[in-house]
């Protein structure tokens, strides 16, 4: 009887610490520039009502020989002439499976370009690699984004 306690115990204990490791996407995000290696943007992620997500740049970070653009200029409708700051820059990222997210789609507001989009959350949940590409995924780019606590 007792040991069967303590194995209950146990595994409750176990599953709790598991689900507080476990995190979703949801949360502000540094995006970090798969080029140069320095801070972007920050990006905040919420999960939609569907149970997919989406992310928005709250924040342009400032970088020696950039100007930042306000508008997004050559970018398809609707986001044609849309304010970069605020805007929903990836959309109807779905999970599917443990730390793995795909079936999005993420607008480049520099390039005005629109990719597939997939991602795979660190188990720890405080990276975020994201892959954007057109047809095949062995055909694009991955940027690391860090969770800010």
């Amino acid at each position: 009887m007792q040991k069967s306690i303590i194995w209950a115990s146990l595994a409750g204990l176990l599953s709790f610490s598991s689900a507080l490791f476990a995190q979703g996407l949801s949360g502000i995000w540094q995006q970090i520039d798969d080029k140069t290696g320095s801070p972007k943007a920050l990006i905040e992620i919420r999960q939609e009502h569907n149970g997919t997500y989406t992310g928005k740049i709250t924040k342009i970070t400032p970088r020696p020989g950039y100007t930042p653009r306000e508008k997004c200029v050559d970018c398809p409708a609707p986001y044609t002439n849309q304010p970069t700051l605020g805007l929903d820059i990836f959309q109807n990222l779905k999970a599917d499976g443990q730390n793995m997210y795909s079936s999005g789609k993420i607008l480049d507001p520099l390039s005005g370009k629109v990719y597939n989009l997939k991602a795979k959350q660190s188990a720890n949940g405080k990276r975020l690699l994201l892959r954007g590409y057109i047809g095949i995924s062995a055909i694009g780019r991955t940027q690391t984004w860090i969770r800010l606590e």
